[in-house]
């Protein structure tokens, strides 16, 4: 099941998906939806987190091909032929999963979209904390500067480098893990990367950020890098033989 959320079987708490979580649903939808044409559009007529843009999807999506599914942050973007695109994040409950057309619609289901190929993509939320943009090609142009402003570079870009991090931590009171989760410094990581990320390159996740010096921040980029490269080939492994073994319809979970 492509899930948006990670659920502990003892405690019922759901969990705030991170980068890797994102990525992996982004390398499951990827092989299902690329090349397909969207023949039409649902919408439940309830709100996510903020209010869907159900005419707007309508006249971007119907009768467009998709190109590219890829991620930014913890987003998922799913670009069409025309250069618009559909921006989804999964919030804690979000799931999308592919169904056969004859199918019933389970409670809690918000958004569908019908294919070509005659599968359902459908979108689940239980909390509806998720929510749904929808870009023209004009709109996607500006996407950094509207969408992203307060979005940090990704931790595989080129821009996310030791030299980088030393000179946004420079007067910076917090402790390393604080920063390294403050997503206008780098998007993504949050409470169980971070700690793994700073376990691998030994450093004390108390440390005032501005007190580590180059050397620790490019052995702490690798760690992080390496630790997030892991997770997401855990994650995809997983998805990627579900999906391929049984043609199953349903939502796939990590």
């Amino acid at each position: 099941m492509v899930t948006g959320y990670l659920q502990n079987s003892l405690n019922n708490i759901y969990i705030m998906p991170e980068l890797p979580e994102v990525e992996v649903v982004t390398q499951g939808l990827r092989p299902h939806l690329v090349g397909k044409k969207i023949v039409s559009f649902w919408h439940s007529g309830k709100p996510l987190r903020y209010p869907v843009p159900s005419g707007k999807i309508k006249q971007e999506m119907i009768g467009k091909t998709i190109t590219t599914v890829t991620r930014r942050a913890k987003f998922l973007q799913i670009t069409l032929d025309s250069r618009a695109e559909l921006i989804l994040h999964l919030g804690m409950t979000g799931n999308l999963g592919f169904f056969g057309k004859k199918s019933r619609r389970k409670p809690h289901t918000h958004l569908e979209w019908e294919l070509d190929n005659g599968k359902i993509l459908r979108y689940q939320d239980v909390r509806r904390f998720g929510s749904a943009k929808m870009l023209t090609a004009a709109e996607v142009q500006n996407k950094e500067e509207t969408i992203f402003r307060n979005v940090g570079p990704e931790p595989f870009s080129p821009a996310f480098t030791a030299t980088y991090l030393q000179t946004r931590a420079k007067k910076r009171t917090i402790s390393v893990k604080q920063f390294l989760m403050t997503n206008q410094i780098v998007c993504g990581i949050g409470n169980i990367y971070a700690n793994e990320s700073l376990f691998h390159a030994r450093i004390d996740p108390r440390t005032p950020a501005k007190k580590l010096g180059q050397q620790q921040w490019s052995f702490l980029v690798q760690k992080i890098r390496d630790v997030l490269t892991h997770a997401i080939e855990c994650g995809g492994s997983t998805i990627s033989d579900f999906l391929n073994a049984g043609q199953k319809s349903g939502y796939f979970q990590i």
